[in-house]
Formats: C-alpha cells, sequence, structure tokens
C-alpha cells in the first residue's frame, strides 16, 4: 500500500492553506473552520486516491482525536473528549445498516437465491442489456413506498440481484470484467435509488423534515400527507426513471448490449439450478420478514407499539437468523472485507460532517449564500431555482442527506419565500433536490457506499455519473414538474 505523493501533498497543502493562510470568518468557531481544513484535505485524498479509502480515514479520525477541533476550549478532559468526538460516529445506526446491508447481501449471493433471482429478470427482460436496467429501476419504484430506508431497499434488496446478474454474464471486478455490464448496471442501480426516495415520503428518512417544514409555512391553508406528496412527485420521478437508464447507457455503455440467447440461457441455468433449496427458503424468509418490518407492516395491522422496528435493528434480526439458521456462519461474516470497510470510511465521513453542522460551519455558508443572493435583486423563480441548485450541491460536503437537510433546509426555504417563491412549489423544488442529490458522491447516501464498494465503477466514473444524473435528473423533474403541478393547482 504505497503513499501517492502528488494526491498527498495535494491534500496536505489544501488543509494547511485553510488552517494557516484563510482568516477564520466572523462568526465561525475556530475549531470548526480547522476541521473544515481538516475534512477538505481528507476529501482531496480520497479524490486522488493517496491511499485506500479505509487508510485516508483512519489518518482522518486520527487528525480530529489529536487537534481537538472539535471541542471547546474550556472543556473538561480534552483529550478524552476528543477522542469520543472523533469516535462518536461509529455508533451511527445508519452506518451500521450499511454494514448489515452488505452482510445481508452476501447471504443472497451464498445461497443462490440471488442468482436464480438474476436468472428470473434475465429471461423476462434480457433480450437487451437495457431490458435488464429498466427491470432494476421498475423494481426499485415497486418497492420504494414500502421501504422506508433508501439504503435497505437500493443496497440490501436491488443490489444482490444486480450483482447475480453481472456475474451470470461473466462480468466482475475481481476479473477486471465490469465493463461488460455490471459497471452499467451498477451505475444504474445506485442512481434509481435517489430519483424513487423522492417519489414517495415513506422512501427515505428525511422526507419528514420536508413535510414538516412545508406544513410550518403553510399552515391552514394547505397539509402536505404522504398521498399529497406522491401524486406531486410520482409522474416527474417516473419521467427520470423512464430517461435515467437511456442517459448512463449512452455515458456508460456496456461491451454486451443485444443478448438474444439470454431467455434461453437463463432458462437454462434455472433447470439446472433445480428446485429451490433449504437455505434459498430461509433467504426468502428473511426477505419478506425485512421487508414486512421494514414498512411497518405489523405494527400497521397490529398497532402493537413492539412491531415497530428501527430499520437497523430489523437488519441485525435479519442477519441473526441467517447465522442461526446456518446461511451464514462467522466466517462469512469476518471475511466479508467490504463491509468492515465501509464501516471504517463512511463513519469518519459522517463524523466529520456532523461536527461541521454542530460547530456552525454549514450554517453560516447557507446564511452568507442567502444574503448574496438577496443582493442581487432576482425576481422570486430565478432565485428558487439558484437557491435549489446550490443546496442540492452542497451535498459535496455531507456524508448524510439527513444532516443536509437539518442544516440547511429551514434556511434555503425561508430564504427562497422571502425573495417571493411560490412557498408550496418551492418546497416541492427542495424537496426533489434533496433526494436528487444522493446521486453526487460514493458517501452522498447509505446506499452509495454499498454499491460503490462493490468496485464495479471507479471514484471517477461514480462521480461523472452523479454530475450528469444530477443535471438531467434535476432538469427534468422540475420541467415536468411545473406542468404538472400547476395542472394540479399547487401555485
Amino acid at each position: 500500500m504505497a503513499v501517492k505523493p502528488v494526491p498527498s501533498l495535494t491534500a496536505i497543502a489544501l488543509t494547511l492553506i485553510i488552517w494557516f493562510a484563510v482568516p477564520v470568518p466572523e462568526g465561525i468557531d475556530p475549531g470548526g473552520w480547522h476541521l473544515l481544513a481538516l475534512f477538505v484535505g481528507t476529501i482531496a485524498a480520497i479524490i486522488g486516491k493517496a491511499l485506500p479509502l479505509g487508510a485516508v480515514s483512519i489518518i482522518a479520525v486520527a487528525l480530529v482525536a489529536i487537534t481537538g477541533v472539535t471541542v471547546a476550549p474550556d472543556a473538561a478532559k480534552p483529550a478524552n473528549q476528543a477522542i469520543k468526538d472523533a469516535l462518536s460516529s461509529f455508533s451511527n445506526p445508519l452506518i451500521w445498516l450499511i454494514v448489515i446491508s452488505i452482510l445481508i447481501a452476501r447471504g443472497v449471493i451464498k445461497t443462490g437465491l440471488g442468482e436464480r433471482i438474476g436468472y428470473y429478470f434475465i429471461a423476462l427482460f434480457g433480450k437487451r442489456t437495457l431490458g435488464i436496467a429498466y427491470a432494476l429501476a421498475l423494481s426499485e419504484t415497486v418497492l420504494a413506498p414500502i421501504t422506508p430506508s433508501n439504503t435497505a431497499r437500493g443496497g440490501g434488496i436491488i443490489h444482490p440481484i444486480m450483482k447475480s446478474i453481472a456475474t451470470a454474464f461473466d462480468s466482475t471486478p475481481e476479473k477486471g470484467t465490469q465493463g461488460k455490464i455490471g459497471r452499467y448496471l451498477a451505475l444504474v442501480n445506485f442512481n434509481s435509488n435517489p430519483i424513487t426516495s423522492g417519489m414517495f415520503i415513506t422512501a427515505t428518512a428525511p422526507n419528514p423534515l420536508v413535510v414538516s417544514a412545508i406544513n410550518d409555512v403553510m399552515g391552514t391553508h394547505f397539509h402536505m400527507d404522504w398521498t399529497t406528496w406522491a401524486v406531486a412527485m410520482f409522474i416527474p420521478g417516473m419521467a427520470c426513471i423512464l430517461l435515467m437508464p437511456l442517459l448512463l447507457y449512452l455515458f456508460f455503455p456496456p461491451e454486451i448490449k443485444e443478448t438474444p440467447d439470454a431467455a434461453r440461457f437463463a432458462r437454462e441455468k434455472l433447470a439446472a439450478l433445480g428446485k429451490v433449496r433449504r437455505d434459498e427458503w430461509w433467504m426468502i424468509g428473511v426477505f419478506i420478514l425485512l421487508l414486512a418490518l421494514w414498512a411497518d407492516i405489523p405494527f400497521r395491522l397490529s398497532g402493537v407499539a413492539a412491531l415497530k422496528l428501527n430499520p437497523t435493528s430489523t437488519a441485525f434480526l435479519g442477519v441473526a437468523i441467517l447465522l442461526i439458521s446456518g446461511v451464514l456462519d462467522w466466517g462469512d461474516v469476518t471475511s466479508e472485507k467490504s463491509s468492515w470497510d465501509t464501516l471504517i470510511w463512511f463513519g469518519a465521513l459522517v463524523m466529520m460532517a456532523e461536527f461541521l453542522n454542530k460547530l456552525g460551519v454549514i450554517g453560516y455558508f447557507a446564511n452568507q449564500i442567502q444574503g448574496g443572493i438577496a443582493t442581487l435583486g432576482l425576481g422570486g423563480y430565478t432565485a428558487m431555482i439558484l437557491l435549489a441548485l446550490i443546496y442540492l450541491y452542497a451535498h459535496y460536503f455531507f456524508a448524510s442527506t439527513t444532516a443536509h437537510i437539518s442544516a440547511m433546509l429551514v434556511a434555503f426555504y425561508g430564504a427562497g419565500i422571502a425573495l417571493g417563491a411560490p412557498p408550496l412549489l418551492f418546497g416541492l423544488i427542495l424537496a426533489a433536490a434533496g433526494n436528487l442529490m444522493m446521486s453526487l458522491t460514493h458517501y452522498a447516501t447509505g446506499t452509495a457506499p454499498v454499491i460503490f464498494s462493490s468496485n464495479y465503477a471507479t471514484l471517477g466514473e461514480w462521480w461523472k455519473a452523479g454530475f450528469v444524473t444530477s443535471i438531467v435528473n434535476f432538469t427534468v423533474w422540475i420541467a415536468v414538474g411545473l406542468v404538472w403541478w400547476k395542472v394540479m393547482g399547487y401555485y
């Protein structure tokens, strides 16, 4: 594991410049500004591949702990508090949901259930690679209303199926053949997730924060509920779902495009697999249980509060059953390197992003942007779109959509309304941007590290795909939305 000198020196230089050469803006805690320096340096090291992601993250955790940038000057035992802060995110349920989702995906692959499902998909939609991509995207859409965790949906359910299809075509990173079909399908797998997350309130955790903001501003004049959201967002969301696989097909064309014998090949493989085996039945049962609990179906049917579990608790339950039943053994858990690698690097990024928020750095920049736009004298609609774009692309600095929305939504929503934007319309636009921003990076949301860790796409390919889809999806969503929302009388 050799250190790459140029990316390393670039990251160090950026950190030192921000830390020592750039004056701390008035109103920002010096510790927060120094943490920003460390965060920028960390991202630069990751982009430049100075070291593997996990190694860069260990260094970042060490620097946060040693420098004490998160600790108040008058804190008792500052060294102890600094290491607690540096390790704080490793108890974050979202991070553990990612880790456990990867382990569940291993069970799907190990039992052969994923392979079986993959061949069923190929049999149905396998004449073209593009058809398989649409099958994955539409599966995401069907699952979205009843899967409150976008990580569980995209990473724990759809991703194992995608990997099985890619493996069936001998397209794997281990063999260097990801370009055959796997890279394209992995990018479709991930970029479906932000779109479907925006189509239903229950498709991802932060959406209720947007609903609360809209309802607080609208008061008694309008109430945003599950049905209203679904009606407003389904049409523009479906427009993006239909366009996105084509877009990625143009930018990341798979080597295998025509698969005329795929259906026959899949049926032969299904026949060779024989009847569903014991471990597959266990895996099917766990899948049904996870879906039911993630969708809160037992709670909704019974009203028993004890049946309303946290998504991460549900995931742990699923892995526990797989271990008890023998579907997975402890060796499977310890050998899943990508799972533990993800725990380290995603935990470090979430920690830094959370403290940037707590120390007021993100809020400072949001207020500066708000004031800057106000001085431009733009009309309400122009200011609204500009604010939404800034809000969307600020997600490069976040490793959590919940943290981003919590830190910036109210400030940006209030600024837009003050500048003349229609409240409900601007709320819907920010709701779309708050989900579409998940596509930008490999740490943008919980689903990202699950799929990125499979190594079908390089870091550069991932960021390129995220940027391109963010532009097109936002443009299509707003263009279609403006027409649809006008028809619905939302503005």
